[in-house]
């Protein structure tokens, strides 16, 4: 139970950083692409950015998979690449699974922003109020419009950090378990 919580908070934390990722990685990208547009260079760029979404996903399914276990359906859309340049460009610009698997993508710098407010809640925050007995003296702590400062309110927050653990680990599980099910549901929808 203890390494699925540590294991839960890595996937948070994972969340985060892969969100945040493909959030920037396709603003800058595709801006800088189609900004490109009207050289030679511009248009291609744009080809091979759009040609990430396969490795993403599929990193994102693996992601799913160790740290959720949660097991989702096979994707893979990749473009093809033995038609010719401007076929490929116009198959690559109008495919519409391929641009909705970009938004899919960039979707999860929102819950990624969500799963760094959780892991810092369910984490960080009892914590520190199992360490309230040694930082009562040199931080000042108001809890619930409590001041500890004396040693008797430090082991009352001591004690709302244990029962903040049991509860964490609940809450934790279950909202791994719905970060887990976008990637499904985002993988069922891309299929279609």
């Amino acid at each position: 139970m203890k390494s699925r919580f540590i294991q839960n908070g890595y996937f948070l934390l994972l969340t985060f950083v892969t969100g945040l990722f493909y959030f920037c990685f396709y603003l800058v990208a595709l801006l800088l692409s189609f900004t490109l547009s009207f050289t030679v260079i511009g248009i291609p760029l744009v080809i091979r950015v759009l040609q990430t979404t396969t490795s993403f996903i599929q990193f994102e399914r693996i992601q799913t998979k160790i740290y959720a276990d949660i097991s989702t359906d096979s994707y893979n859309r990749s473009v093809t690449t033995d038609t010719s340049d401007w076929a490929q460009v116009k198959l690559g610009l109008t495919n519409r699974h391929t641009w909705s698997a970009v938004f899919w993508l960039m979707q999860k710098f929102v819950i990624g922003i969500f799963s760094l407010i959780s892991a810092i809640i369910f984490y960080v925050m009892p914590f520190m109020f199992l360490l309230a007995p040694i930082l009562y003296r040199y931080i000042d702590m108001n809890i619930l419009f409590m001041q500890v400062d004396t040693f008797a309110k430090s082991l009352i927050v001591m004690s709302m950090g244990i029962v903040s653990i049991f509860i964490s680990i609940k809450i934790v599980d279950g909202l791994a378990k719905k970060i887990g099910g976008y990637t499904n549901s985002m993988i069922r929808q891309l299929n279609r």
